[in-house]
């Protein structure tokens, strides 16, 4: 994919799948905007870049203020003239059960996650729109968001939010001809390496260098930073055009498309429904293939 003329600003792109994204978007000849909140780490991502033979700047924000995101956008302008893409992939990890997060547990990701994405979105759309040459929203989001996990209230709730706005915003920003799309990746990261059927694995294979196993890679869909950077840069891309509106996997050998939500099974009752009525059709029929939630557990095949 040829991104050369381009200008894409990824938030949270100092190290991990940030970094990957960013790394991918320059080598395909992208001028790249880094960010992160650290300017050491912000620095040598910059530097990384550089080195590859890329062009990107570095910007010190922490991302979730309408302040924040205006000044990053600021920067891509300032820097290079224009901003064509937005990867937002910026955010935070506060990990706990319901009875024990706290009130600030759960702002603090949802203000980095959710927040986050909404200013740097709407500050991309009105310069996106002001250029009137469209545009290109990636928003990150997570099988958490998609299927809850396990001890991630306020991170499954911002990355299902994050998939609602993506829908959302490919009806209002259609017209501006900028894609909106939600990216749900899988891959070795400081969270998955603490998963115990995973840990083995990940450490092995950053110990010698080689790929992650046949049944992580293809059973679990789980990968590196560059197998998801794949679809990052094809979403920025002139050949994903007429994509948008669409939540898509990826993670090691897998692809997916995410389904939306919609009704599975429906009843009817003339005059409406009853509790007893209710609880009849749930027994006999509404009920009887419940929907699955959460994450299913990851399975190491027997030696």
């Amino acid at each position: 994919m040829d991104l050369h003329g381009k200008v894409a600003l990824v938030t949270g792109s100092g190290r991990g799948l940030g970094l990957g994204y960013a790394r991918a978007l320059a080598a395909a000849g992208a001028s790249v905007v880094v960010n992160d909140v650290d300017r050491d780490t912000v620095d040598t991502a910059v530097a990384a870049l550089r080195s590859a033979g890329g062009v990107a700047v570095g910007a010190v924000a922490a991302v979730g203020d309408a302040e924040a995101a205006q000044e990053l956008i600021d920067t891509a302008v300032r820097e290079f003239g224009r901003l064509d893409v937005l990867v937002t992939n910026a955010g935070i990890l506060r990990d706990r059960v319901l009875w024990k997060m706290t009130d600030e547990d759960f702002d603090d990701v949802v203000r980095v996650h959710l927040r986050g994405t909404f200013t740097c979105a709407r500050a991309a759309a009105v310069r996106m729109r002001e250029q009137g040459t469209g545009g290109r929203l990636v928003l990150i989001s997570s099988p958490a968001g998609q299927r809850g996990n396990f001890g991630q209230t306020n991170y499954a709730a911002a990355k299902a939010g994050i998939v609602a706005m993506a829908r959302t915003w490919a009806m209002e920003l259609a017209r501006a001809d900028i894609t909106v799309n939600a990216v749900v990746p899988v891959a070795a990261t400081e969270m998955t390496r603490t998963v115990p059927a995973f840990a083995a694995a990940i450490e092995e294979s950053e110990r010698t260098g080689a790929p992650l196993p046949r049944w992580l890679r293809e059973d679990e869909g789980l990968g590196t930073a560059e197998d998801v950077a794949g679809l990052v840069t094809f979403l920025a891309s002139d050949a994903a055009a007429g994509i948008t509106g669409q939540a898509i996997g990826i993670g090691g050998d897998r692809l997916a498309l995410w389904a939306h939500p919609k009704e599975k099974t429906v009843a009817f009752a003339e005059g409406g429904w009853s509790p007893e009525a209710i609880a009849q059709e749930w027994a006999g029929g509404l009920g009887t293939d419940p929907e699955t939630y959460g994450i299913p557990a990851p399975q190491a095949p027997e030696a």
